[in-house]
């Protein structure tokens, strides 16, 4: 009777935990679906208010997210770098000026485009790019120190809501850059040495930006060698990460000034961003004379709002170095390379992009509040990026 009476009991001591087991898959494909989910929204959101500006201001949703330097990307991806002479800042014809632009992203754009055209290949390619970013991003949060899973969320819909992140669904290099400086880091950070050396590699063919991760991902290397962690595996990110990035100025140089030295070949790309735009690093001159300026007496929004992100990210700078070196490191790297430049100065916004790791220590403080205050402040925060986006790409005149 004892046996008996134990069989029937069997399933319903069994039940609980199936009932767990299926909650826990439910879960598990929810938190699978999460980042896309979270990143889609907060842009398809920040799509729709561009489309709605568009349409005030008697242009297209397509004109605009293709402009400026996408108009670029397409040439190049269309007919390589031999675009003829092309007029520099000074209007004088200068067949290298498209060298100025890196190679990964108008390759992509090529390979995709006899499925898609090339418009629209580039904004696969940034879509595609920025999920990419939002799972390496979902990742990082639960990396760092304090970090958590709600963390990582929140700091997807934070990256996707940057005052400039509508050029992460442009034709442009942002969303494919931070996809793999994200995903280097997070090598980084779990001492995958190899992964964080040829994420780092491709970056440095995306954009100059590379240098900042170069960096980063050489001190990280020296530190862990310094301790002897990993055997001699940093070794290998440390002799492949510059690769890309210097391989490309080379290259450069190579073509535009073949008979000249190896240090000059380098310097080539330099030149060439002064000669087409007026942009060479400083040390900051430009930037504090132009924020000296704007809170003196500007009565343009856009300077107003661009100060504001300016000052925002050095403050972000200041959280960010109590936590994780590595990423105070690339940080910082992003901002000396940004704000020391005498790049147009409404671009800062779209050049601080990349620094997203200055948005950690707010995610990890946004994700121990309640649900309720995380979801407010996510969704203020991402009405008030969808609206400067739009503004800037309607509104404001000027390239971004």
């Amino acid at each position: 009777m004892q046996a008996s009476s134990q069989t029937v009991r069997e399933p319903d001591q069994a039940a609980p935990g199936l009932l767990l087991d299926l909650e826990e898959r439910i879960w598990r494909r929810r938190a699978l679906l999460l980042p896309a989910a979270v990143y889609l929204g907060v842009r398809a959101l920040g799509v729709v208010v561009l489309t709605v500006f568009a349409a005030l201001h008697d242009t297209s949703l397509l004109s605009r997210i293709a402009a400026w330097d996408g108009q670029w990307y397409l040439k190049i991806a269309a007919s390589g770098y031999e675009l003829g002479p092309v007029p520099d800042a000074l209007g004088h014809p200068n067949p290298h000026t498209p060298r100025a632009f890196f190679p990964a992203y108008p390759f992509l754009i090529r390979l995709l485009a006899p499925a898609f055209g090339f418009t629209t290949a580039a904004l696969v390619v940034s879509l595609a790019a920025g999920l990419v970013a939002a799972y390496g991003l979902a990742r990082l949060g639960r990396l760092v120190r304090g970090g958590s899973r709600r963390a990582g969320y929140v700091l997807v819909a934070l990256f996707a809501a940057t005052p400039m992140s509508v050029v992460l669904t442009m034709a442009y290099t942002e969303a494919l850059f931070c996809a793999l400086a994200v995903w280097t880091l997070v090598a980084v950070l779990e001492r995958r040495w190899e992964f964080a050396g040829v994420c780092c590699l491709v970056a440095g063919l995306v954009r100059s930006t590379a240098l900042a991760l170069v960096v980063a991902v050489v001190v990280a290397a020296l530190f862990a060698l310094a301790r002897r962690e990993g055997g001699g595996r940093p070794l290998a990110a440390l002799a492949v990460a510059p690769v890309g990035l210097f391989g490309y100025l080379w290259w450069t140089g190579m073509r535009v000034r073949p008979e000249s030295g190896f240090e000059a070949q380098l310097s080539t790309w330099s030149d060439l961003e002064w000669q087409g735009w007026r942009t060479r690093f400083d040390g900051g001159v430009s930037t504090i004379r132009f924020v000296a300026e704007v809170l003196t007496g500007s009565d343009s929004a856009m300077s107003v709002l661009t100060v504001a992100v300016i000052l925002g990210a050095l403050a972000g700078l200041a959280l960010l170095a109590r936590r994780e070196t590595v990423l105070a490191v690339y940080a910082a790297g992003v901002m000396v390379m940004c704000l020391g430049s005498s790049s147009l100065m409404h671009a800062k916004p779209r050049l601080l992009l990349p620094a997203f790791t200055l948005l950690v220590p707010v995610a990890i403080a946004l994700a121990k509040r309640r649900t309720n205050t995380v979801w407010w402040v996510c969704s203020g925060v991402a009405l008030a990026s969808a609206w400067f986006g739009a503004f800037a790409l309607t509104v404001w005149q000027y390239a971004i």
